[in-house]
């Protein structure tokens, strides 16, 4: 059940950011806080320090449909840190970006594998995978075709898949 994964602390962002258009970034990334009992100024302490920190807070009055992409993304990165929560998940994080704004946000996920975040990530941004990650389970058609550390991946794909993916994006 939904309040058994928030008790779990489990923050996700989703491909589509999935936020609410008709209320500010802050508002956004209160809107799991209300759940926790806390204050309305702890809330909005705890929101506006998380954007602060995704370099959001010239914008914590915007609306989504006035943020870019990249923006959207940084909220959507902050709302799902509010609960402080042990592990990340995230969809496919820049599928819906222009290519500009991939490398803001790669950056912030850098960041938090960085501070130690522990991060579960679903990607085809294959460099950021192997600049950021200790474990890589690649797959293909839903199936689990290699498992094992990043490094150990780029460096001796075991599966014929794994190497001809490799060879076509290296």
């Amino acid at each position: 059940t939904l309040s058994h994964v928030r008790n779990q602390r489990i923050g996700f962002v989703f491909q589509t950011f999935n936020l609410i258009g008709r209320s500010s970034a802050l508002a956004n990334v209160e809107l799991p806080l209300f759940s926790a009992g806390m204050s309305p100024s702890l809330r909005r302490e705890r929101a506006l320090d998380l954007l602060d920190m995704l370099d959001m807070s010239a914008r914590v009055s915007h609306y989504p449909n006035a943020l870019s992409g990249g923006q959207k993304q940084r909220v959507a990165i902050a709302r799902a840190l509010a609960m402080n929560p042990k592990v990340m998940l995230f969809d496919e994080p820049t599928s819906a970006l222009d290519p500009e704004m991939i490398g803001e946000v790669l950056a912030v996920m850098r960041d938090l594998a960085t501070e130690g975040s522990t991060m579960i990530v679903v990607t085809h941004e294959i460099g950021f995978a192997k600049e950021a990650g200790d474990e890589l389970i690649f797959m293909d058609e839903g199936e689990i075709v290699e498992r094992g550390e990043v490094l150990e991946f780029f460096n001796n794909p075991q599966p014929d898949r794994a190497r001809q993916f490799l060879e076509k994006i290296l």
